[in-house]
């Protein structure tokens, strides 16, 4: 069974009951709040994008907790919705021999960075929830691996005992929930259009902005609101080259044939 809500994308449009759960005056504004974002028409963040249109331009406080209230209000109207399904699981005697994902194909900003929407390559929009329940999974264990949302079907495959096609370049998860393996992928990868790229390895994440020249790396391990840009740091320039040698893999791996090595000297060993 697939099950795929529309909340909480926009319109936002919760019930009054929930919303009531959530007034805007008391609504905390995130600790990454920016006014603008200094790259947006070079990453493809524009005014004209429509999500990104759905806040005035600079942010302000105000429309970010008014977003961030409807926002939140949707997550537990849908949280209830989810509730009512495992309660019709359970009573139908299936629960324990049931597999259940949940996860979301993005996340969204709502006013953090000064974006809103799911076209960048931050954590609040590209690292989502991601909770698996099926037998012999532990209860309330957390795996801090890499993982692709890709991965989802090799897995249920493999719970099939059905093979999986050759074509299929990503892999079952079962290793990693059963605890046979504690790492999945080395380093991750993420993309938009030709103007943004990321990786995050080894508890980095270096973004690259083609268009604008420009590139930005965080300890995500150690700055996980991603606040603090390294790519000044002098002392950080080691490790940007790594995670690039890291991207330029991927890329290969992926077919992406965006050319960054001339566009990022610095990083790349071509200055």
């Amino acid at each position: 069974m697939y099950i795929a809500f529309n909340a909480p994308h926009d319109p936002r449009q919760a019930p009054r009951d929930y919303l009531a759960k959530y007034p805007a005056e008391k609504m905390a504004v995130p600790v990454n709040f920016q006014p603008q974002y200094p790259y947006c028409n070079e990453i493809g963040c524009s005014p004209k994008l429509r999500d990104e249109h759905l806040m005035p331009f600079p942010r302000t406080e105000f429309a970010t907790k008014v977003h961030r209230r409807e926002y939140f209000a949707l997550i537990t109207h849908l949280d209830a919705q989810i509730g009512r399904i495992l309660d019709a699981l359970e009573k139908s005697g299936k629960a324990d021999n049931t597999w259940i994902v949940f996860t979301a194909d993005h996340g969204l900003a709502v006013g953090q960075h000064g974006l809103v929407g799911k076209q960048n390559m931050y954590d609040h929009s590209v690292r989502v929830p991601f909770i698996v329940v099926g037998p012999g999974v532990d209860a309330g264990k957390k795996i801090d691996s890499h993982i692709y949302l890709q991965d989802v079907m090799p897995t249920t495959l493999e719970l099939a005992d059905v093979e999986k096609p050759d074509h299929v370049e990503f892999e079952s998860l079962l290793p990693l929930l059963r605890g046979e393996t504690n790492e999945h992928y080395e380093a991750t990868y993420g993309a938009y259009l030709a103007v943004q790229r990321m990786v995050t390895y080894d508890g980095y994440k270096l973004i690259l902005y083609p268009q604008a020249k420009v590139w930005r790396l965080y300890n995500v391990a150690e700055d996980p609101h991603e606040l603090h840009d390294l790519a000044e740091q002098p002392e950080s320039l080691p490790v940007a080259k790594t995670l690039f040698e890291q991207l330029l893999r991927l890329q290969e791996s992926t077919g992406d044939q965006l050319d960054l090595r001339e566009t990022f000297p610095a990083i790349s060993g071509s200055s």
